[in-house]
């Protein structure tokens, strides 16, 4: 359990620091704001409205995924392993959106890429794999209260 929760933790942490690490090259001008900025509107438009909706459907997907009883069956019955198979689809759902919501923002200069990013930040806490909670939701609630 140990070392799903660290290849869990490993993966969260590498994710925010590839983010990071484009925010900073950005920033410093290594690398060009804006590239895309008016340069197709319609692209723009499409990419914003995609990203909104996988934003916005990934976030409660990703929160309530554990929930789901095929789900919470199949990590209380094979522990560590479904706990890397869920765990794994888990942080990608919200990690993926927030690593192209960065690199959108600097591509086009939109700052909705740039609140989507910041949101599934903030999403991120619920989700970290302590632990605590890697031990709670590979237990059956019968288990838990004796």
């Amino acid at each position: 359990m140990k070392k799903v929760r660290l290849t869990l933790t490993a993966l969260l942490w590498g994710t925010v620091a590839l983010a990071l690490v484009a925010v900073v090259l950005f920033e410093t001008g290594v690398l060009e704001f804006g590239y895309y900025a008016g340069s197709g509107e319609q692209a723009e438009f499409l990419l914003t409205m995609l990203m909104e909706l996988l934003t916005l459907a990934m976030i409660p997907l990703a929160l309530k995924l554990f929930k789901f009883k095929s789900v919470h069956a199949d990590l209380v019955s094979r522990k560590a392993d479904a706990l890397r198979k869920w765990g794994l689809l888990r942080l990608l759902m919200l990690l993926v959106p927030l690593l192209v919501n960065t690199l959108l923002y600097y591509a086009y200069a939109k700052v909705a890429f740039a609140y989507m990013a910041i949101i599934l930040v903030i999403v991120l806490p619920f989700v970290y794999p302590s632990a605590e909670r890697c031990a709670d939701e590979t237990t059956d609630e019968e288990e838990q209260t004796s």
